[in-house]
């Protein structure tokens, strides 16, 4: 499966769109990690455990879109865009959006 932001493939034509596809994820952010990114964020630096598990979530999210797209019967998604929301009382749960158009290519 191909994935990629932009609206075609270079070097291959799209010879059937199939639909426009999304993966979600929706994970909660962790107590501990709540602590040590506050202590980070008051001394500065990056917070490690934040970042894996943004990472963690948008892997997710595009094996989710993609085995929906292939599900269609497409070997491509173009034009993909990832969005990331904070959700829950006090932001304790991160949503990451995936969504594109699964083709078909030649």
């Amino acid at each position: 499966m191909i994935l990629t932001t932009t609206p075609s493939v270079e070097g291959h034509s799209i010879a059937e769109y199939k639909g426009v596809v999304f993966g979600e994820v929706v994970a909660g952010v962790n107590f501990l990690r709540d602590i040590g990114a506050s202590i980070r964020n008051f001394i500065g630096g990056r917070s490690g455990s934040y970042e894996d598990e943004l990472i963690k979530a948008r892997t997710q999210a595009l094996n989710e879109m993609s085995e929906r797209a292939f599900q269609l019967g497409a070997n491509a998604v173009v034009g993909i865009d990832i969005d990331y929301e904070v959700l829950g009382e006090g932001g304790g749960m991160l949503m990451v959006t995936a969504s594109g158009t699964a083709v078909k290519l030649a």
